[in-house]
């Protein structure tokens, strides 16, 4: 599996396993099949509410702790300082684990640097060996990279062939910080199983759609987070390691950014108001 070093020194998997919408009553399953079948970066979220079901399968691996790493973020029902703080360490107890690899802000909403600032606490303290955001677009990335004493190592975002985050990229990469992918199938919009261009690319190279797409990610040195719920799906997607993409098929799928979201603006007022309703 391949690694990237985030901006502190510690190396990361570029490829994981991520139970966004796995249901509490599958996800022990799921992730116990994903470590099987080689993942060994496991993302979650508080606002999952499955962080039980990944540490239960962690702990029943029999993999030491040392070799997974586990990425889980901090809900905007939990910001300000002290929320945060009292989350960070329901979090460990609900993955059943001393430390977290890597713990992000999950929105740019409501007090995130008081949030923040817990986040900054929690890695001096060791509880949490790296530190980053979520769903920051530029302003709101700018803004609290510039304004923190912990530059954040992670920045996950929306990112796939339909909304490619070029420019927000080479943002982050100006503050040291790596850009993630959250959706990297776009949960099958735009037609994108069926694209005709990923599967005219998928048919040189003996390839799946899905495997195309990923090992684009890849290339372009992003860190990516794909979901199945079916073992056998989590294989393929695994399974990108072994072909590159010619420059000119890398250069073919960037024509396919459509520079906008698939789901929603986190500039948009009525999604700040959704937001808002889940606090």
């Amino acid at each position: 599996m391949d690694t990237v070093k985030l901006n502190n020194g510690v190396e990361m998997p570029q490829m994981g396993y991520g139970v966004y919408q796995v249901s509490p009553a599958e996800c022990e399953r799921c992730v116990s099949d994903a470590l099987k079948v080689g993942y060994r970066m496991i993302d979650t979220a508080q606002a999952y509410h499955n962080e039980e079901g990944v540490g239960n399968a962690v702990g029943k691996s029999g993999i030491d702790r040392k070799e997974i790493f586990l990425v889980s973020k901090v809900w905007i029902s939990n910001y300000g300082y002290e929320k945060a703080k009292a989350s960070i360490d329901e979090s460990l107890r609900k993955l059943q684990t001393d430390y977290i690899d890597l713990m992000l802000l999950h929105q740019p909403f409501c007090d995130r640097y008081g949030a923040y600032r817990a986040l900054e606490e929690a890695y001096k303290d060791g509880k949490l060996r790296a530190i980053g955001v979520s769903n920051f677009y530029p302003d709101h990335f700018i803004d609290l990279a510039s304004n923190v004493e912990i530059v954040p190592a992670v920045n996950q975002v929306e990112t796939h062939v339909f909304d490619q985050q070029t420019e927000p990229q080479k943002i982050m990469e100006e503050f040291g910080t790596r850009i993630m992918s959250w959706g990297p199938f776009a949960e099958g919009r735009n037609g994108f199983f069926t694209n005709p261009l990923l599967a005219g690319i998928g048919g040189k190279y003996g390839k799946s759609v899905a495997q195309v797409a990923l090992r684009w990610l890849i290339q372009r040195g992003v860190i990516i987070i794909p979901k199945s719920t079916h073992i056998e799906r989590m294989r393929q997607n695994i399974d990108i390691f072994d072909f590159s993409l010619a420059d000119e098929d890398m250069a073919a799928i960037a024509t396919l950014d459509t520079g906008r979201s698939l789901f929603f603006d986190h500039h948009d007022a009525e999604t700040t108001r959704m937001f808002m309703g889940w606090k």
